[in-house]
């Protein structure tokens, strides 16, 4: 008997479907993965990809996303925004800065609530973080299954590193109020590394990667070491004063300055006109990031005067200047933190809205090698959007682990699996004779790879004879190579009006210095000696590293019975 297409067609259609979601202090975003195996970000009913998170009551009905974010202009009291932060932390916690321009935080019961007017001629409704976070789920996941035709029951969600475990159980208590299944949450760096190890479509290499997560309210970077296919987080900083909003603020001073002079009031003296001004300075520093100038229009801004503006990127960034040395300043704290060097870093990632302004990939350039790549629209013509990233590693990891059992994933978070042991120096090789002699040590294993790991080399041998290979453990250093001194000739007598920018150009130029990681044998920890091997062999040596930190090596010709293996037990 044949099936009938028809139900097959209605199951798959209510066959539920795990997401991935981004939720953030100030946009969230949604994400699936396709039947190809692509992470594709969702639009909601309103056409936005970057969901603002902002809730909003007017006249009993409730307002979502940008519809509720406009709010905030006449309508502030009841519109509540800024809340991811507050979860999981009593009222004395909590910091209500960004809040002062919506519903401010009010004490209940030690917890942070909002009060709002939820319907007309009705008492306030007090309203806990929880539930703020509840509807707001709710109506993330009603858009993700009105696009995708299909019910939403679970997800992956991406949290901060800095969120407790207190913060991680009441956003899983919002969203099963919700009837939403967290079933994992991830940090958002290594989303961000999730999104682009998927772009690459191949296992990725070994890498020290530099995230910087640029939001709205806070800015978040971290160190991710990607070691065999595994990522172990080195270290992160936070600065909850630095953020998309902090280059708001320059606008918001620049026109304000500018309308001063013009009309002889301060329209940041009103709440609506400042309400105003702030969300139309956003948008300008939107159109920066892709334009060179950007206007900005203001219906009656202050005192029944309509305002109307222009500026152009290379004043903006003049203005900004501080927030992006700031921004620079915690990448380099953060590598600095991981006592590692700028040389050590491989990649740079941008992640978070603010990423899209064009002057902080460069800002990042300027610090790192030439070989240093930089992941950001304005350095990288194939980078990925940064506000999507952490949606689109978190709907990855959904798409891996939709099929487990609840009981596995959990098992999957436990210390015992994830806190591993880790290298704390580097392991390598040195074959001699081979062709590669020359190079000195090679790396089997870097540092920060989680164990149990394996590494392996293969090198040609230079000459007859016998062939010794030595397993050593090594430490990075930076070599430094100062130019040789020029002897400058004898300066001639110039004329009082002739430019002298030539020689102080390149009296810099004398100054700088060559910078190189490099690698030196810290300590030879085992010796073996391969005998008879002919010039162009190929001896081919592997080191397993065991979980208590013990080495089994191998090392043989290829394509022979020539070969030795030894172990070397951990030491005590």
């Amino acid at each position: 008997m044949s099936e009938n297409p028809e139900v097959n067609v209605a199951e798959a259609e209510a066959t539920p479907i795990t997401i991935g979601i981004s939720f953030g202090n100030s946009n969230s975003s949604i994400a699936f993965t396709s039947p190809d195996g692509k992470a594709e970000v969702i639009a909601n009913e309103d056409g936005d990809r970057q969901i603002p998170s902002v809730l909003s009551y007017l006249t009993g009905d409730e307002f979502h996303g940008q519809e509720a974010r406009n709010q905030l202009v006449r309508n502030a009291e009841n519109t509540v925004a800024y809340f991811r932060d507050f979860l999981g932390k009593s009222f004395a916690e909590i910091d209500p800065t960004h809040s002062h321009a919506s519903a401010h935080p009010v004490d209940a019961d030690g917890k942070p609530a909002f009060k709002v007017k939820e319907k007309d001629n009705a008492p306030a409704s007090t309203l806990s973080v929880n539930e703020i976070t509840s509807r707001h789920l709710r109506r993330l996941v009603t858009s993700a299954a009105d696009f995708l035709g299909k019910p939403v029951k679970s997800a992956v969600v991406t949290v901060p590193t800095d969120f407790s475990e207190a913060q991680r159980a009441a956003l899983i208590k919002s969203a099963k109020a919700a009837d939403l299944e967290i079933l994992q949450t991830i940090h958002e760096p290594v989303a961000a590394v999730l999104s682009y190890s998927a772009k690459e479509n191949h296992q990725p290499e070994d890498k020290t990667i530099l995230v910087c997560d640029l939001g709205g309210t806070r800015c978040d970077t971290a160190i991710v070491a990607v070691r065999g296919g595994m990522y172990t987080i080195l270290a992160t900083a936070h600065d909850y004063e630095l953020g998309g909003f902090k280059l708001d603020e320059v606008l918001v001073e620049h026109f304000a300055k500018e309308f001063i002079k013009k009309h002889k009031s301060d329209p940041r003296t009103n709440s609506r006109a400042l309400a105003k001004l702030k969300l139309e300075s956003e948008a300008v520093k939107r159109t920066l990031s892709i334009a060179t100038s950007a206007p900005l229009a203001v219906d009656s801004l202050h005192d029944g005067h309509d305002f109307h503006s222009t500026i152009n990127r290379l004043r903006f960034e003049m203005l900004s200047k501080k927030v992006f040395d700031d921004i620079v300043k915690l990448a380099e704290h953060t590598v600095q933190k991981a006592e590692l060097d700028l040389l050590d870093i491989d990649t740079v990632i941008l992640s978070g809205g603010t990423s899209h302004i064009p002057k902080i990939a460069t800002r990042l350039a300027q610090i790192f090698p030439v070989g240093t790549a930089i992941h950001a629209p304005a350095t990288d013509t194939a980078a990925l959007n940064p506000s999507e990233l952490s949606a689109k590693g978190a709907a990855i990891q959904a798409a891996l682990i939709q099929e487990f059992d609840t009981e596995d994933i959990h098992q999957s978070e436990h210390p015992g699996v994830t806190v591993a042991p880790h290298l704390a120096a580097a392991i390598g090789v040195v074959v001699s004779p081979s062709a590669d002699e020359a190079e000195g040590f090679h790396i089997l294993l870097h540092p920060s790879t989680a164990l149990p790991a394996r590494g392996k080399a293969e090198f040609t041998v230079s000459a007859d004879g016998d062939v010794v290979v030595k397993i050593a453990e090594a430490e990075r250093y930076i070599h430094v190579t100062k130019p040789e001194p020029v002897e400058k000739p004898a300066k001639e007598e110039k004329d009082e009006d002739e430019d002298e920018d030539s020689d102080e150009e390149s009296d810099e130029e004398e100054e700088e210095e060559k910078r190189e990681k490099k690698w030196k044998v810290k300590g030879v920890l085992a010796e073996a000696r391969l005998q008879g091997v002919k010039k162009e062999d190929k001896v081919e040596v592997t080191v397993n590293a065991a979980v208590d930190g013990g080495l089994n090596i191998a090392a043989r010709v290829v394509g022979t019975q020539n070969g030795v293996r030894g172990v070397i037990k951990p030491s005590a």
